[in-house]
């Protein structure tokens, strides 16, 4: 199911500007391999939140071969940091060529591995946590990223409409743990939540 009017995608898709040749050679390089990536729209709105929120530190948990962590390091600046993870180093070899040729380089960290197993290996909080990991882990995503983000940061989840999945009545297991992810968002006490519907659905949380 597309949850955006096939029309309506294709006008937002126009209308943005062109991006810098690194970024249009990932989404070509995304197309080729169909390899999800966020794409230019969610890609726009994660540099507005992360500008807005004048985050210096954020976290990827699940970040491919670094589409997503192009657009923070392009957002948290100079003096920013972004920590990329994900489980291989394929990718993450070619995340590092990219962020060399955007002049990027220097504002992100790659870590091999699971990132729920990572996370607790990074100090201090951060600004912002982003989440793209195995659907069925969304669950305890959420626990884990709890205490690492300061208050007032921003906890972003990708994929929380799942192509209209969530509407199913027998749910396989990646879409029961968004389901369950977002049952957990919406009634936690610790986060004020809204989920945009851009895209595949985008979960935008706020802790409080």
């Amino acid at each position: 199911m597309d949850i955006v009017n096939e029309n309506l995608d294709k006008y937002l898709h126009d209308i943005i500007p062109d991006r810098d040749p690194v970024l249009t050679e990932m989404e070509e390089h995304a197309a080729s391999l169909e390899f999800p990536i966020i794409g230019p729209l969610v890609g726009r709105l994660l540099y507005v939140l992360a500008t807005s929120a004048k985050a210096k530190r954020v976290l990827e948990l699940g970040s491919g071969y670094g589409y997503s962590a192009y657009w923070f390091a392009k957002a948290v600046g100079k003096e920013g940091t972004v920590i990329c993870t994900d489980g291989s180093a394929e990718n993450q070899e070619r995340a590092m060529e990219y962020f060399k040729r955007g002049r990027l380089a220097d504002r992100v960290e790659f870590h091999v591995g699971d990132a729920l197993k990572l996370i607790d290996t990074f100090d201090g909080e951060f600004d912002i946590i982003f989440s793209d990991i195995d659907k069925t882990q969304y669950p305890k995503a959420l626990r884990k990223v709890l205490p690492k983000l300061r208050k007032g940061g921003l906890f972003i989840s990708d994929n929380v409409l799942w192509s209209g999945k969530i509407l199913d009545k027998k749910p396989d297991a990646a879409t029961a743990g968004i389901i369950t992810f977002n049952r957990m968002i919406y009634s936690s006490k610790d986060f004020f939540t809204s989920i945009v519907p851009l895209r595949d659905g985008v979960a935008v949380s706020v802790k409080l």
